[in-house]
């Protein structure tokens, strides 16, 4: 028996819509300048995210997702 990979939703909380963006990110404090952590956006969700992110100074980039 194989185990499927569960589908890349998005990481907004509540939000279970198919992810289409990756913001991906990193925390100067604590992650090396190279380092990407990702969350997974719907088109809904992309700017509330990436926002949430830039704020902070922690948004490095938003592209298009695929798995």
């Amino acid at each position: 028996m194989s185990e499927e990979a569960a589908p890349a939703v998005c990481s907004a909380k509540g939000c279970g819509r198919p992810a289409t963006w990756a913001v991906r990110w990193n925390n100067p404090k604590i992650h090396t300048p190279d380092r990407r952590k990702t969350w997974l956006a719907c088109d809904e969700h992309k700017e509330s995210l990436s926002d949430f992110l830039a704020r902070r100074s922690f948004l490095r980039e938003v592209e298009p997702f695929t798995e």
